[in-house]
């Protein structure tokens, strides 16, 4: 994705980038607000507040596919720039200039990852991205849209079959109907309520109300907030499974574990964040005792009295296709060269290129009135930084497989600290000190890089590694509607190392 924004920028493209770092996209963009973390919702409202008081709003839009306008026009009177400045941090007349960029263009797309969820606003901040694209009908045509870049390879096909309140293909575990037709297919008894969510799972945990875990190719321990309070509920139960390719920091903590096979052995199917399904062919057969996840689940399914009995990959692919009418057209025949996007409602059917076109699937599209709510934590006296966090181009996610990559590693392979010059001659912080970083949960030492990619007052650290886990310090706060954690915004103070 972002080496076709690159492209599209040199053909002229015109970007504005908000982002609490100078990214390489910061430095080349048109417009660039560097936004105080946990505050994107006073930079959203205020856009939308210019984009009504200058007359840019598209009129015809709002009148024929959206509701609740009356009432966003009237609550974000008081939104201005000037109040959104003193909040975000962005001068006043460039919330102004990109309301006007976006609001005028002939076609504009906004494109987010998880600096806009992981907040315990989360929702909120993408309800009102929604509410800019409604107001502007920069929706439901080409090169336009909400657009959520997924964050690894396939988490769009996760999603797309496996959420606590959903069967596959986004159907309602409280709909009879639904459930009904799974339970037929299936030969068993399906039960209405929920799953639960990861943040509940470690909940119970922690009140010894949760006896067993199966993990698969997830590594909470790094990668779940306030790792002591993770472990902690790990160490609760009274039986953990982790299947994975690699001895994770949460495989460590496994009484079993059981070897999957990498992506290279095995056949399946990847959907990609604009929701193509396409197809994965193995390149070499599973090494050692390592098998395809799928296969474990099967036998594991089997040998616990319920028979899994699939030929291969395809057989499943196709039972999921039979029950989930968003993917009923998609077949490996059809996608043995190229991928199809669902919804793809049949086999005559092109597959859907964009969406909402013409109709939302709820009818008209929604406004919502958004109020800030200030993170669970904010910086103070005693812990006077703003921590967030994220990751390099380098590394991906816990580091579990790039940390085992050479070249990977000679760009980079340690923890750091990026601070302001601001504020590291306020502590006298050299650039490549190593220093301790300190939070209400827990202090890790890294080294400091001292420059002016973060503004006064913020420092960041990716998350990449365990020997200096950055969610030692974060906050087990989440979003009220997601349960996305908060990892972007937490109170810090670093320390010189004597």
């Amino acid at each position: 994705m972002g080496l076709e924004m690159k492209k599209a920028l040199r053909k002229g493209c015109t970007f504005i980038v908000a982002d609490p770092r100078k990214i390489w996209f910061a430095q080349h963009a048109k417009l660039y607000l560097p936004v105080k973390p946990g505050t994107d919702n006073w930079l959203l409202n205020a856009m939308a507040h210019v984009i009504i008081e200058e007359g840019l709003e598209n009129k015809e839009f709002i009148k024929t596919r959206t509701e609740g306008y009356e009432e966003l026009k009237e609550f974000l009177k008081d939104i201005t720039p000037v109040k959104a400045s003193e909040f975000t941090g962005i001068p006043a007349e460039d919330i102004r200039q990109a309301a006007r960029l976006y609001a005028t263009s002939e076609k504009s797309a906004i494109y987010y990852t998880l600096g806009i969820t992981e907040h315990t606003c989360g929702t909120d901040n993408v309800r009102t991205i929604a509410n800019l694209a409604l107001l502007t009908g920069h929706i439901g045509k080409p090169s336009t849209g909400v657009n959520p870049i997924r964050g690894q390879n396939n988490v769009q096909g996760a999603t797309d079959v496996c959420i606590p309140n959903k069967m596959p293909g986004y159907q309602d575990v409280a709909d009879n109907a639904v459930m009904e037709k799974f339970e037929k297919a299936w030969g068993v008894k399906l039960s209405r309520t929920p799953g639960a969510t990861a943040p509940t799972m470690f909940e119970r945990m922690g009140k010894n109300q949760f006896k067993a875990l199966y993990v698969i190719g997830e590594d909470p321990v790094l990668s779940e907030p306030n790792q002591d309070y993770t472990i902690k509920g790990l160490k609760n139960l009274e039986f953990l499974v982790v299947q994975d390719i690699f001895m994770s920091e949460t495989a460590k903590c496994a009484d079993v574990v059981l070897p999957a096979a990498s992506f290279a052995e095995k056949d399946g199917t990847f959907t990609n964040t604009e929701r193509r399904v396409q197809r994965v062919r193995k390149a070499i057969n599973p090494v050692g005792n390592s098998r395809p996840d799928w296969q474990i689940t099967s036998e594991l399914s089997t040998r616990m009295g319920y028979k899994m009995d699939y030929p291969s990959p395809k057989e499943v692919y196709d039972e999921i296709a039979g029950l989930a009418p968003t993917f009923a057209g998609i077949n490996y025949a059809r996608i043995e060269q190229n991928g199809i996007q669902w919804p793809c409602p049949d086999t005559k059917h092109p597959g859907t290129k964009f969406l909402h076109e013409g109709k939302f699937p709820r009818g008209l599209g929604k406004f919502f009135v958004l109020p800030y709510r200030a993170p669970a934590e904010s910086p103070d006296k005693e812990y006077p930084l703003l921590l967030t966090t994220g990751r390099t181009l380098y590394h991906y996610n816990a580091g579990t497989m790039t940390r085992r990559s050479g070249g990977i590693i000679h760009k980079t392979n340690d923890c750091f600290v990026e601070v302001h010059e601001a504020d590291a001659k306020e502590l006298g912080i050299f650039d490549g000190e190593m220093v301790k970083i300190c939070s209400r949960r827990g202090s890790i030492t890294v080294r400091a890089e001292v420059s002016d990619k973060v503004k006064k007052g913020v420092i960041w650290i990716p998350m990449h590694f365990a020997e200096s886990a950055v969610n030692k310090l974060t906050k087990d706060a989440y979003d009220n509607i997601t349960q996305t954690a908060e990892y972007k915004v937490c109170g810090a103070k670093i320390e010189k190392l004597t």
